[in-house]
């Protein structure tokens, strides 16, 4: 039988490269030694065995626990259960591996210090008769970047004969028919099968092995191989990471990941996306997950990481896999590698990329351009009976005026550049990646850039002590215009320009900027200038108005490792998490607001902020790991303690009294008020796992975690979180072989606890503010509580179970991924009612419970194979919850446009049901509401009682902002050198409010208009299309403050996230050149939605007041093309 114990690197493309190179350097010093030449580490590396009556198999087990070696035994002939007697004392490999195969003829190479390739010496087909050779097949042998793939296996299939590529990744191989198949074959790759035929030239692309069951993946406080994982774990690599240009990072991950929902609620550049993984875990603590660099949990989000830094990501999904980070991994874990160099040669590449992003047609507002609404205009002021003004009595006069959308918005340049570098000499290696991201916002006035450098290290003093430091330095500024907002609080500039005047220029012909001055009047249609409510020039605005941001962060992170016996590892780690943030804001005079036109000449309206935060958190981390291997009986055993601690400085200022818009900082302010603040956190652990596995086929995982938060009551600050996993691998019992179609079948169980402490750092105490009393008859300043303390605040506490099936099928050519979770959240962190007799209202505590459940299903098909690959890779999840008790009085939760209430699902979308229009009095006397007359809006009168009230008596729920089914789809293509992939996500069975209906169909003529309220009910005779009312005065505000039905749309979709198109060059190395990869790419390339708006991804606000749309940032389509450079 074949054995392959393979430990599968983490590497990026160019270094994976280099080392393949200097693995065909030992390879070739073989070849013409015809014996094995062992390295240095080969030399140096001693160790003692004495074993008797034992299998070459467990030999070679003991010899990996005991050295960096890896084996690869690559024939079927070479027989591994023999039984053999082993007594070494501070040999070398070269003198053991003779000594353990002195029965067998066998030759191997050592192509470095973690891989040993062993094969017979001698022909299969030795005395068969060959048959008739036609010629030879030359090619060249390349991996999924592009980069030239030294010592790849090429074997004529059902012999020995074979050769391996060159430095170049080109081969060549004679004595073939073209019948004869050709087998390749690499480490941690895929083999791939090729019929000759009559071509004399195949190249060849390796592929990462779809299952890869035997790679090793993160999971917390240390690695496992997959086949071991007993929770639900995914893992993306570099190649995955790589292959779509975005600058992002969970871009990248959107569509890939099963049951992690990703949107991208704004296009704002360098704003983060929404990340929930297996719905919403909690009511008002917090449902992002956990994020994890190389071992640091970040106080923070992952927008700012360079994407080019990451080598792998894991994301932890069930509680047994999250529990050791313990009371903040109630919303999932998200484990991020960076890249580290490997012992090996020096290698660089260079990647870069630019284009351009412009808004999609599908999500445009389709307003009345200015021939329609001045007709528009003319109507409402004859069908309420006013004279008609001038401007609008001739229509036909204006042409389309002004697009406003078109003139806030533009199209913008994105480019992105980096260059990586790894370097390994002897005991040291290091890796640096530097990059320059610059977008463009589609936005007038936005943009962000982003400066990042990281450089990771390792120093190996000997076996047993090494040493590392990671460094990255962050420097990111940005200018964001008031771009998202709800109308009246904090309206965005795409709202505002959209509903204003189309006769209004954005711009004179002499260029000055006009401006919408006039008041309104609801009794004789006054308006402003151009005919709708006075406002600013929306284009001036976005330009004029200062919003910039400053960001400096640095991730350092240090350890020292000592392996004092074979199998026992203590690490100390430290780290430092620091970041700097300043921002600037300057509003000037001629700005203008909602219903202010603004002006130049008023200095009073001119304001301006300065705010500057400072942080800090450090990690203390030291870790004791034990392996050991009894037989078939494996062990890993993790005990360890954590403490973090953080820290944080703010300060604001706020200056008025400008004498002009000249001087835009705070000295020129006459009056200055300001705060500052100070927060402190602090986090004490201690962890601890046992892995034990039974011939790599039974498997189990217990851990542990104790931790203790300074965010809790003093009565309730420490709690405890364990978890505990099963796995059974059925496909290595006896009887799976009746069934050879199973290539792999594991099952899996899981339970454990995990806690939420996303809350406020002093949520425990009560506030102490400034109070003015009288004593004796004098007012008197003074202090006094703003609210109750509670000294046994706890966190919320999650337990979920869950049962999963890995499953290959056809020698893994498909893999399925199943999982069932249930989770219950319980001590929710919620605000109740109290006594007024107590002197406040209401204060915080633990009273609240949440159900959550679902489904995940994950397959991975390779359907063709040879010179045309197509693989696909499809994930699903159904995701569910309900409000189990809500405070202590089950008393419903409202948002703007949202209740909760217990036995319901959380956040469900409320208010009227629309139900047409009133056609006649009859339908009014029947049912009536405030301000009903025929011809406006009806809702659904759902108590019954003739009358239509806008609260709980007549409102309902009107479906969810939650999908049913969130899921992902990837097709990736190769042909020769060409390779196409194409990402998409998609969501069912959610509904969006589209805030704009407001006001873009609000039909008292405040603002433009929707073309479609052209088919409004105007006469009996001409109805409309029974979706817009009539325009008389005074019936008109109905449609625009009572929120229902009529707003709400269907956002279900299916979007292509990402087309990426590459070619790999074919040319020989050109100036140290080693490949060359061009490509082409579109980022959000097409949108299929029922849903009007320009993103069905939008929300603007989160947790259970999801599902409303205040039309924020569009999401642009983006056209990059790059390149890839590896030397």
């Amino acid at each position: 039988m074949k054995k392959n114990w393979i430990v599968r690197s983490l590497l990026s493309p160019h270094v994976k490269m280099l080392l393949r190179i200097m693995k065909l350097t030992f390879v070739f010093v073989v070849l013409l030694s015809l014996t094995v030449s062992a390295s240095v580490y080969s030399q140096q590396s001693k160790f003692s065995l004495n074993l008797k009556n034992v299998s070459i198999r467990e030999v070679l087990r003991q010899v990996e626990e005991q050295t960096q070696y890896k084996f690869l035994l690559q024939d079927e002939r070479l027989n591994i259960d023999e039984k053999v007697n082993v007594n070494v004392d501070q040999a070398n490999i070269e003198a053991l591996l003779e000594e353990v195969f002195v029965n067998q003829k066998v030759k191997y190479t050592i192509t470095d210090k973690n891989l040993i390739i062993i094969t017979p010496s001698t022909s299969k087909n030795s005395g068969q008769a060959v048959q008739q050779q036609t010629g030879k097949v030359t090619g060249l042998v390349t991996d999924a970047a592009g980069s030239p793939l030294p010592g790849v296996t090429v074997v004529l299939k059902g012999t020995t004969t074979g050769t391996i590529t060159d430095f170049e990744g080109r081969y060549t191989i004679g004595g073939l028919t073209s019948e004869s198949v050709l087998l390749f074959s690499f480490v941690g790759m895929g083999s791939q099968e090729f019929t000759v035929g009559e071509s004399p030239e195949i190249n060849v692309v390796m592929r990462e092995d779809a299952v890869g069951l035997d790679e090793v993946v993160a999971i917390g406080y240390g690695s496992q191989s997959k086949r071991n994982i007993t929770g639900a774990i995914q893992n993306i690599e570099t190649e995955d990471l790589e292959s779509i240009p975005t600058a992002q990072l969970t871009q990248k991950l959107q569509g890939k990941l099963a049951g992690v929902q990703i949107n991208q609620t704004t296009g704002i550049p360098g704003q983060g996306m929404s990340i929930r993984i297996r719905g919403q875990a909690s009511i008002s603590a917090g449902n992002d997950p956990l994020y994890v660099v190389d071992g640091f949990p970040l106080t923070g989000d992952i927008a700012n990481i360079n994407p080019d830094e990451i080598e792998s990501i894991s994301v932890l999904k069930d509680a047994s896999s999250t529990a050791l980070y313990g009371s903040r991994a109630a919303n999932g874990v998200v484990l991020i590698t960076t890249k580290q160099a490997k012992f090996g040669k020096s290698s660089m590449s260079v990647s870069a990329y630019a284009g351009v992003q412009m808004v999609p047609e599908k999500g445009r507002p389709d307003m009345m351009n200015a021939r329609e609404f001045a007709k528009f205009k003319k109507e409402i002021f004859e069908e309420n009976g006013w004279s008609v003004p001038e401007m609008y009595q001739n229509p036909d006069q204006y042409g389309e005026g002004t697009d406003w959308f078109d003139a806030v918005t533009r199209a913008a340049v994105i480019q992105n550049y980096s260059v990586s570098y790894s370097t390994s000499k002897d005991k040291f290696k290091s890796s640096v990646v530097a990059g320059y991201f610059d977008q463009e916002g589609i936005l007038l006035n936005s943009d962000y850039k982003r400066f990042s450098l990281r450089v990771n290290s390792e120093y190996k003093f000997n076996d047993k002590v090494k040493v590392g430091v990671n460094v990255s330095n962050t420097v990111t500024t940005n200018n964001t215009p008031q771009s998202d907002g709800i109308w009246y609080n904090s309206p965005s500039i795409v709202q505002s320009a959209i509903l204003t005047s189309p006769l209004a220029p954005y711009i004179n012909e002499d260029g000055t900027i006009p401006v919408n001055t006039g008041t309104w009047s609801g009794t004789t249609g006054e308006t402003g200038t151009y005919g709708t409510s006075p406002g600013p020039n929306w284009y001036n605005q976005v330009q004029i108005v200062k919003n910039k941001t400053k960001n400096i962060g640095l991730l350092a992170t240090g350890f020292v490792e000592y392996e004092p016996i074979t199998g026992l590892k203590y690490k100390s780690s430290i780290g430092v998490d620091l970041g700097n943030n300043v921002n600037d804001f300057f509003y000037p005079a001629a700005a203008g607001s909602i219903f202010n036109p603004g002006n130049p000449d008023d200095a009073s309206r001119i304001y301006a902020t300065h705010s500057n935060s400072y942080g800090y958190s450090w990690l203390w981390e030291n870790t004791l790991t034990y392996n050991k291997e009894i037989n078939d009986h494996n062990f890993e055993v993790l005990a360890g303690y954590t403490a973090q601690r953080a820290h944080g400085e703010s300060g604001y200022l706020y200056g008025t009294g400008f004498p002009d818009d000249r001087v835009q900082t705070l000295n020129a302010a006459t009056t200055i008020t300001g705060n500052t603040d100070i927060q402190d956190w602090a986090l004490a652990s201690l962890i601890s796992r046992i892995n034990y596995n039974y011939k790599n086929r039974y498997l189990v995982s217990l851990a542990y975690r104790r931790d203790g938060s300074s965010r809790f009551g003093s009565q309730n600050r420490w709690g405890d979180f364990p978890s505990g996993s099963l796995g059974w691998v059925a496909s290595e019992e006896g009887f799976m072989s009746a069934v050879p179609q199973i290539s792999f079948l594991k099952l899996r169980g899981s339970w454990g606890v995990t806690g939420n402490n996303n809350i406020g750092n002093y949520t425990q105490y009560s506030n102490i503010v400034d109070t003015n009393n009288p004593v004796n008859g004098v007012i008197t300043n003074g202090k006094s509580l703003a609210g109750l303390n509670n000294e046994d605040l706890g966190w919320e506490n999650t337990t979920e179970v869950d049962f999963g099936l890995d499953l290959g099928l056809f020698d893994n050519r498909i893999s399925v991924t199943y999982d069932y979770f249930r989770r219950i959240t319980d001590n929710l962190l919620y605000t109740v009612d109290i006594p007024i007799s107590s002197g406040f209202y209401s204060f915080t505590t633990n009273v609240g419970k949440i159900k959550l459940w679902g489904h995940e299903v994950t397959i991975n098909t390779k359907n063709l194979t040879g010179k045309f690959k197509w693989d696909t890779d499809f994930n699903i999840a159904f995701n569910r919850n309900e409000a189990l008790e809500l405070g202590t009085t089950n008393a419903t939760i409202y948002g703007d446009y949202t209740i909760t209430e217990v036995g319901q699902p959380l956040g469900q979308l409320y208010g009227l049901e629309w139900d047409g229009l009133y056609y006649t009095q009859e339908e009014v006397d029947a049912v009536g509401r405030q301000g009903a007359e025929v011809g406006t809006i009806k809702f659904k009168d759902q108590d019954g009682d003739g009358w239509v009230y806008n609260d709980d008596r007549d409102k309902t729920v009107l479906g969810s902002a939650a999908p049913k089914a969130i899921y992902g789809l990837t097709n990736t293509f190769y042909y020769k050198n060409f390779d196409l992939a194409v990402v998409c996500q998609g969501a069912y069975g959610h509904k969006i409010f589209n805030l704009m209906d407001r006001f873009a169909a609000n039909l008292d003529g405040n603002f433009n208009v929707y073309k479609a309220v052209d088919r409004r009910w105007r006469s009996a005779d001409d109805p409309g299309d029974g979706k817009y009312g009539k325009v008389k005065s005074g019936t008109t505000g109905y449609e625009r403050d009572w929120a229902g039905s009529q707003w709400l749309y269907d956002a279900s979709y299916f979007t292509i996230k990402n087309i990426t198109l590459g070619y790999n060059l074919p040319l020989k190395r050109i100036n140290n050149i080693k490949s060359v990869r061009v490509y082409g790419s579109i980022q959000q390339a097409f949108v299929f939605t029922k849903y009007p708006g320009n993103n069905p991804e939008v929300s603007a606000a989160g947790g259970i007041n999801s599902g409303a749309d205040a039309t924020t940032y569009p999401v642009p389509r983006t056209f990059t093309f790059g390149l890839n450079l590896n030397f």
